[in-house]
């Protein structure tokens, strides 16, 4: 059995913000997959289903972000989840906009999130960083992730999170490089089909016919 904890604030008003991308895969990794309706758990929102022949859990916490280890290490312990089985899905300002890369363990890199579940987990599980982008100033930051994405990030979004949904079995199959590379894959645009230029013509025109000559009598 698995556990997968989506990161985000709860309440509509927070529904559409950079800091709730790991709410927006979670959702979607629920619907792609056919899971079961959410319900509440664990002071957050629990949703159970399978992806291949593995066991999963999406957990949503409902605590706020600073306090989502809260949460999951209620259900990691009433389910006995080790570390190795569990898979946190947030937002990362290290990486541009529509990156995606797995980690195992390290620091919460100023991420409240990812403080409080190294806090009640200890730092030992995976990570799925999906970049966000950095606004450029330090002072920014809580304006940035707290701001919803804009209209034009759908282009990139979108495709993200399906590819996310997509290749989920590979992560859960531990081939973690598989994962990432399929997302990229699927999240490349099309390139654009070139026509090539036609090829120089190699035969010599024929002269011009001489003209007929006039007679005089």
């Amino acid at each position: 059995m698995f556990l997968v904890v989506g990161l985000g604030n709860p309440g509509p008003g927070y529904a559409g913000n950079r800091h709730n991308i790991g709410y927006m895969a979670a959702d979607l990794l629920v619907r792609r997959h056919g899971f079961g309706p959410w319900k509440k758990k664990f002071q957050g929102l629990l949703a159970e289903g399978s992806i291949g022949a593995e066991r999963v859990l999406v957990l949503k916490p409902e605590t706020w972000m600073n306090l989502s280890g809260q949460s999951a290490g209620e259900a990691a312990r009433f389910y006995k989840i080790p570390l190795a089985r569990i898979i946190v899905l947030h937002d990362d300002l290290d990486l541009a906009p529509g990156k995606v890369r797995v980690k195992k363990g390290g620091g919460a890199g100023g991420h409240n999130g990812l403080r409080s579940l190294d806090d009640h987990l200890g730092p030992d599980y995976r990570r799925v960083r999906l970049g966000v982008g950095h606004p450029g100033e330090k002072d920014a930051v809580t304006g940035h992730v707290l701001d919803d994405f804009a209209k034009a990030d759908k282009a990139w979004l979108d495709p993200l999170l399906d590819a996310l949904a997509e290749a989920f079995p590979l992560l859960l199959a531990g081939d973690d490089n598989g994962f990432m590379n399929k997302v990229v894959v699927k999240t490349q645009p099309p390139r654009e089909k070139k026509t090539p230029p036609s090829p120089p013509s190699s035969a010599t025109p024929p002269p011009p016919a001489p003209k007929d000559e006039q007679k005089v009598d």
